[in-house]
């Protein structure tokens, strides 16, 4: 893997962290028995895993000759 994938991926774990805990703050869960929207840190962790996935997929590896 090429620094590039990394450097990808961190983007989109950072901005998926403050995504995430936006909507924490925005959205968040009422009366509190939500899994992942009921505390900033599982919101935020939740995030930070869906931006870093969602990134990766636009990292294109090198073709095998």
């Amino acid at each position: 893997m090429n620094k590039k994938v990394y450097i990808v991926t961190g983007i989109g774990v950072v901005l998926g962290l403050i995504i995430g805990y936006l909507y924490y703050y925005y959205i968040g869960c009422a009366s509190g028995t939500c899994a992942i929207t009921s505390k900033p840190f599982n919101s935020s962790l939740y995030g930070g895993l869906m931006g870093g996935l969602l990134f990766n997929i636009f990292v294109t590896s090198p073709k095998k000759s």
